[in-house]
């Protein structure tokens, strides 16, 4: 049971939060080019239903970026209607990536490339936030704001946009240092944004962006037509973000749980994204994933559990409800500000210190998902490092094929050749380089007593020796291949017969080039 001071602990992580959303949910509604309030409904519900049911307590989930510029075109080409059904099915599919139990897989994903990732995701959003020190100019696609136009403040106003922005990254700095009472990011934005009003500055406030308020989201059924046309135009799109959505949830999960030491379910979280964006998508928002920056502030808030992930989504509500003219007074420095330490924290520095101390492909892999993530997408980042790092292994592994030779012991005039490393696609060809047919005796046993028969690959290798020593009219026996290259044989048709006095820990067999059957246990 929570304590009052942990329960006071969780909703001031809250309540940060929702104050760090708001801005980001606003521009990310501009980047997808729908109404504020789109975005806003979304980082309400998916951030509610999620905290509710998700795999991991403490994450945030809300809109994001990652899926805001997908959408944009779909918007653009087809209009926010069918996004709205968009969305509906990207949840879909998330639930059914979920009760297929499709999250396990992220655990494929390489240690460098979850520090890519991680360092890819503080660039964007340390790029994402430079907008706010950009002058406000061309309005967005659904008139409800107004985008950078790319010229930088300057003068005074920049200077006083720095300083605040300085100022609220040193309360967060110092401020646990003298206590651990009060979130240090909620401190800095109230102290800023005190500052701010009882002076009057004229600094760019989060109204400046667009106006907030709104009422509840209302249920509505996507307008558009249940028909195939319909679902040719959005599956693309579903798929796309579903995708980014579950990668972009997954990693985050994994993140969250290397900070605060608890388990989640992988599965379980995909059922909960999937949940929320088919609910979203029916109350007139933009869907959502995990948001890396926001969980981070909750995370080092304080944030533990269910409450202030839930207590976010609704401060958020509440702001959209009845506390909009307030939470538009508030400077856009001051979350800044948070963000940059946002970005500090989440950034993999000691990957910098580690990088001439790892392997080099391991390096490479590090570098190229941070690069594909900032300047591309964070799901071909991810694909990416992983097909890379697949590929570096199985090289690696290539070259660990080897062999012992020696005369067999129980089979006198036989030649003993013990295999080394695993046999599969990668090592196929140094595997059959190791051999000599033209001058090996007329018995040839090859022992896998330390080597595994990995794929189909292999057994073809396997088959092609067979067939040279048979060509030349020679005997190839293959003892103790374990019970995992049993089954693999078997599925591959190959006969394979079980003796009682089999070993546990592996299956002695010959193969006889003369019946070209597998058999007569050893």
């Amino acid at each position: 049971m929570l304590s009052i001071s942990s329960l006071r602990t969780e909703v001031l992580s809250g309540l940060t939060v929702a104050l760090a959303l708001v801005p980001e949910a606003v521009a990310f509604a501009f980047v997808a080019g729908v109404h504020p309030l789109v975005g806003l409904y979304a980082a309400f519900l998916v951030g509610l239903i999620t905290a509710l049911i998700g795999g991991r307590p403490g994450m945030i989930s809300g809109a994001t970026g990652a899926l805001a510029v997908v959408m944009v075109a779909l918007v653009a080409d087809h209009g926010v209607e069918y996004l709205f059904a968009t969305v509906v099915l990207m949840g879909i599919l998330q639930v059914l990536a979920g009760a297929f139990r499709l999250g396990k897989f992220i655990r494929l994903v390489p240690h460098p490339v979850m520090l890519g990732f991680v360092n890819g995701l503080a660039i964007v959003i340390f790029l994402a936030q430079l907008g706010q020190f950009q002058v406000p100019g061309t309005a967005t696609p659904s008139g409800h704001g107004f985008l950078p136009n790319g010229e930088w403040l300057s003068g005074m106003l920049l200077a006083m946009m720095l300083g605040l922005t300085a100022l609220t990254m040193a309360i967060i700095v110092l401020l646990p240092k003298v206590s651990r009472a009060f979130p240090a990011p909620l401190a800095g934005i109230l102290v800023v944004a005190a500052i701010v009003i009882g002076f009057g500055l004229d600094v760019p406030r989060v109204g400046d962006l667009a106006s907030i308020e709104g009422g509840l989201p209302q249920f509505h059924l996507p307008a558009v037509p249940l028909n195939f046309e319909t679902l040719e135009i959005i599956f693309p799109y579903a798929l796309i973000l579903a995708a980014i959505g579950l990668i972009e949830s997954l990693l985050t999960l994994n993140l969250v749980g290397e900070m605060t030491g608890k388990r989640g379910g992988a599965s379980k979280e995909c059922l909960a994204q999937g949940t929320a964006n088919i609910v979203t998508g029916f109350f007139g928002g933009m869907g959502g994933c995990a948001m890396i920056g926001q969980s981070m502030i909750n995370v080092k808030s304080g944030g533990r559990t269910r409450i202030s992930g839930t207590l976010a989504a609704l401060f958020l509500l509440a702001f959209i409800l009845v506390g909009s003219s307030l939470i538009e007074q508030i400077p856009l420095a001051a979350l800044v500000g948070v963000m940059f330490m946002v970005v500090i924290g989440t950034f993999a520095w000691n990957s910098l210190r580690i990088m001439r101390r790892i392997p080099l492909t391991d390096a490479l892999v590090i570098v190229l998902v941070t690069g594909v993530t900032v300047f591309y997408d964070l799901a071909t980042a991810v694909v990416v490092g992983v097909i890379v790092s697949a590929l570096a292994y199985a090289w690696n592994n290539a070259k660990r094929i080897r062999i012992i030779e020696r005369d067999s012991i129980r089979t006198p005039g036989a030649h003993v050749y013990e295999i080394e490393g695993p046999l599969f696609f990668g090592s196929t060809a140094g595997f059959a380089e190791l051999f000599h047919p033209e001058t090996d005796p007329d018995v040839v046993i090859v022992d896998f007593m330390r080597s595994r028969v990995v794929d189909q690959s292999a057994l073809q290798a396997i088959e092609d020796l067979a067939a040279k020593y048979a060509a030349l009219g020679k005997t190839l026996q293959l003892r103790h291949l374990s019970r995992d290259c049993h089954a693999l044989l078997s599925r591959a048709g190959q006969l394979m017969v079980d003796s009682d006095d089999d070993p546990d820990y592996a299956l002695a067999v010959d193969y006889s080039v003369r019946t070209g059957r597998f058999g007569g246990a050893h």
